[in-house]
């Protein structure tokens, strides 16, 4: 059984970085990347806290992209291969629609940081979501559309609520 959720997050991070590209050269690219890899790396920790669940992740599979695509505008706008097509089907629609919610969210990117350190894939360090949690003006720039509220709340909205309840927040009381 597979415990590891590193194709899952390999796979969000990649989608969210495609779907909302970066700003600039090689240096954006990878400030991006790592923001985006940071908060989709929370966000699946939270949807999958245990190794059990992890593993039966692995073995169902997450659901894939193609939902995500519809929303952003971005099926069928290229010929895509089966080369293309197989790392899709490792996205998580609920993972990338909470690590958005991460993005664009300091305060709750905050208390999940602070959630995952009670669970057993970390170590309890939020040092290794810095530029989650604390981006500097390089980290902004580079990711200025992953990180655009307006811009990426199609996704964000799909289960933002999900993400609320998990987290035990007030907001999702009053929603």
């Amino acid at each position: 059984m597979q415990a590891d959720l590193s194709p899952v997050i390999a796979a969000t991070a990649y989608w969210l970085t495609r779907a909302y590209p970066p700003a600039g050269g090689a240096l954006a690219a990878a400030l991006c990347e790592v923001q985006a890899r940071q908060a989709v790396t929370a966000a699946a920790w939270l949807r999958y806290p245990t190794a059990m669940d992890a593993a039966l992740v692995g073995m169902a599979g997450p659901g894939g992209s193609a939902r995500l695509d519809w929303i952003t505008g971005a099926d069928g706008t290229e010929d895509r291969d089966a080369e293309d097509q197989a790392w899709r089907t490792w996205v998580d629609e609920v993972v990338a629609s909470w690590a958005a919610c991460l993005l664009t969210d300091p305060g709750l990117a905050a208390r999940a940081v602070a959630e995952i350190a009670e669970g057993e894939h970390t170590t309890g360090s939020p040092a290794v979501f810095r530029r989650l949690l604390a981006p500097d003006a390089a980290d902004r720039d580079a990711a200025a559309l992953l990180r655009h509220p307006d811009l990426i709340a199609s996704v964000a909205g799909l289960h933002r609520g999900e993400l609320l309840d998990r987290l035990g927040s007030d907001e999702a009381l009053a929603a």
